[in-house]
């Protein structure tokens, strides 16, 4: 019986995740048209980018996670039949959307400050500036488009943010050629050309998804039925569940983004490397954080019905087809790391360090597939405190000062410089992926408790 229900959970798994990964990939595939293209025109051009990435999406995928549990609590709703409940809960998440949207872009408005406080090299600081400029206009559009993505992603029907981002892939291409090289009669601008075209993509993912929400089945969600002021309960709820979720997401990202800051003391060189090496293991990572996400939809569903030895069956495939998928993306970047790097320069320094990390991205790709999976069925049952906990420890409690220490000699390590950071990085990861999977055995077999954080 459970082997039955296990490869059931499977297939679920593969017919909602194959969407959300194609969704993924070509979400941070638009990052690795901006590395590419800014790559094309100068070291510092491509450094700019990722220094203004480093700040930019760590505030918007805090951002995002407040109104990420929208995902495991409509999945919850529709398992228990109450459907037309969850537009009340999007149109919630909404206000914390503009909230957190609003203090964001002034945040980003405060980038050069942070640079010259974190002694990056100077000559990415006034592109990526120019980069953000732009960028932080897009906020607002694109945690919208989310909240509504995270509507259908509840609702089982994850197709529509597929093709809204593979049609957003299509066009930012043609766009960001224009802003960076020029074209039609627009002046190019470098790397600070790709935050326009993303800009411009993100409002009309926005408007796209709207559409699609009014004029579907998702209609049935009550979304539109009508208007809806501030509820401070319900934002509470969300706001609780959510948080914990947004700080994890924010822990992680950080981490790397951090990183990227400090790497920037190492010069453009050092920092293209870097940035090159990190958008093809996050390429590679869309595949388990789009299994995770699937798992939160099954997991959530089967709680919501009651279903509780079921949705441990869907948390046990997922972290299975995780591991096994981790372990073909291992072979991938040991044996075609040099090809993978020529995509994006062909500056022969850039590409021999490049290659070198992602030997140890290799390293720590199993760790990273089983971590970004076990929180995502975490969430599914809305246990979202202490992973975040178990996130802030493992990336800021033993990957930093690891990484600080190994990177630049401190604390009577050896000064390794990039590869320590990326040592780091394996050690911290390890930590998370090993204590997330136990919070997993440990939470799937206690009903009781289950039970108590569906409740809220």
């Amino acid at each position: 019986m459970q082997r039955a229900v296990f490869r059931s959970e499977v297939r679920e798994l593969v017919r909602l995740s194959l969407p959300i990964a194609t969704t993924q990939l070509a979400q941070i595939g638009m990052g690795v048209v901006d590395a590419t293209m800014a790559g094309r025109v100068s070291a510092a051009d491509l450094a700019g980018v990722s220094l203004g990435g480093s700040m930019f999406w760590p505030i918007m995928i805090l951002s995002s996670g407040l109104i990420l549990a929208v995902t495991p609590t409509v999945a919850q709703l529709d398992g228990a039949g109450r459907r037309a409940d969850s537009g009340e809960v999007v149109r919630q998440a909404l206000w914390i959307a503009l909230l957190g949207g609003t203090l964001g872009i002034l945040a980003l408005g405060q980038a050069a400050f942070f640079y010259g406080f974190m002694e990056v090299d100077p000559r990415a600081i006034p592109i990526s500036v120019a980069y953000l400029d732009s960028m932080r206009w897009g906020l607002l559009p694109v945690l919208g488009y989310f909240a509504l993505r995270y509507l259908c992603d509840g609702l089982s029907w994850t197709l529509p943010a597929m093709l809204i981002a593979v049609g957003a892939l299509l066009l930012k291409i043609p766009l960001s050629y224009l802003f960076v090289f020029g074209g039609l009669g627009i002046d190019g601008r470098g790397g600070a050309g790709c935050g326009i075209a993303t800009a411009i993509v993100m409002a009309l993912e926005f408007a796209v998804m709207l559409l699609v929400v009014a004029f579907s089945r998702i209609r049935a969600s009550g979304f539109f039925a009508r208007w809806s002021w501030p509820d401070p309960a319900r934002i509470r709820r969300l706001v609780v569940l959510g948080m914990p979720i947004g700080l994890a997401q924010f822990a992680e990202m950080a981490i790397f983004s951090v990183v990227t800051l400090f790497i920037g003391r190492l010069g453009v060189e050092a920092v293209a490397s870097h940035q090159i090496a990190l958008n093809v293991s996050s390429l590679l990572f869309m595949i388990p954080l789009s299994l995770g996400m699937a798992a939160s939809i099954r997991v959530g569903f089967n709680v919501g019905r009651g279903a509780v030895p079921v949705a441990r069956q869907a948390g046990l495939a997922a972290l299975a087809l995780s591991l096994a998928i981790g372990c073909l993306g291992v072979l991938l970047l040991l044996f075609y790391r040099y090809e993978l790097v020529g995509l994006y320069t062909d500056e022969a320094a850039v590409i021999a360090v490049a290659g070198g990390l992602l030997v140890l991205a290799a390293i720590y790709t199993p760790f990273d597939y089983v971590q970004a999976t076990a929180i995502g069925i975490l969430r599914g049952y809305k246990d979202t405190g202490v992973p975040m906990v178990i996130a802030l420890f493992s990336y800021w409690a033993i990957a930093m000062p690891l990484g600080r220490g190994l990177g630049f000699g401190e604390l009577g390590m050896p000064e390794l410089g990039l590869d320590g950071f990326w040592i780091a990085l394996i050690v911290g990861l390890g930590v998370a992926a090993v204590v997330l999977s136990l919070r997993f055995f440990w939470l799937s077999a206690r009903p009781e408790r289950i039970e108590r954080l569906a409740a809220g």
